[in-house]
């Protein structure tokens, strides 16, 4: 599971370079709320949240071994790697700026490197994650750390592989995080405590 986060502040540079900011509208652009998802489009639905199928799009479920209880969602679509949370929300406030930076000072502790930018989904983090490679040799990756507060949730998404330096890759893994439904339902919970997942109805692969 992922709720590791990296940071650090420093120059990150990627073969994106140039960064597509834009003003998100959030209710029009998505990530949506279930009250603004089209009912009739086929979802899969995995309680916190539901996925769009297409072509292409794998998706994995991530388990925490003690409690067997479903953490986050993986997605593989266009060479990139998507994984996601769904958390609850304070009604007044958001959580994402508040998480940013959490995840620098991580991964500043981790000896990795961070910088701050605006993207075609608002404020993120690009960086370079320390990891070991199969070899036990030190190696690092690259990721990007997105967010988008809705209403009485925040879903947080880390975007690895070809989706984090080529912008045509970037563009596709973008547009599946916000075609992502995030369903808050009405039970009361704690700020940043994590929407449940469940299983798909129907298991298997988008």
């Amino acid at each position: 599971m992922t709720d590791s986060t990296p940071t650090n502040s420093a120059d990150v540079t990627a073969d994106a370079g140039t960064t597509r900011a834009a003003t998100l509208d959030r209710a029009t652009d998505g990530p949506f709320d279930e009250s603004e998802a089209n009912p009739v489009r086929p979802y899969i639905d995995l309680g916190g949240i539901k996925i769009l199928p297409r072509e292409g799009l794998n998706l994995r479920l991530e388990v925490e071994e003690q409690t067997k209880r479903i953490v986050a969602v993986g997605l593989d679509y266009a060479d990139s790697t998507l994984q996601v949370q769904p958390f609850a929300a304070p009604r007044t406030t958001g959580l994402w700026a508040e998480t940013r930076d959490q995840i620098r000072e991580q991964i500043r502790s981790q000896g990795g490197r961070v910088e701050e930018r605006e993207g075609p989904l608002g404020s993120e983090l690009l960086a370079e994650v320390p990891v070991a490679a199969a070899d036990g040799t030190a190696g690092k990756r690259l990721a990007r750390f997105v967010g988008v507060d809705g209403p009485r949730w925040f879903l947080r998404g880390v975007i690895g592989g070809a989706g984090t330096s080529d912008v045509d890759a970037a563009a596709k893994i973008e547009d599946l995080f916000r075609s992502i439904v995030v369903v808050r339902g009405g039970t009361p919970m704690p700020p940043r405590d994590l929407i449940p997942l469940r299983m798909p109805a129907t298991p298997g692969t988008a």
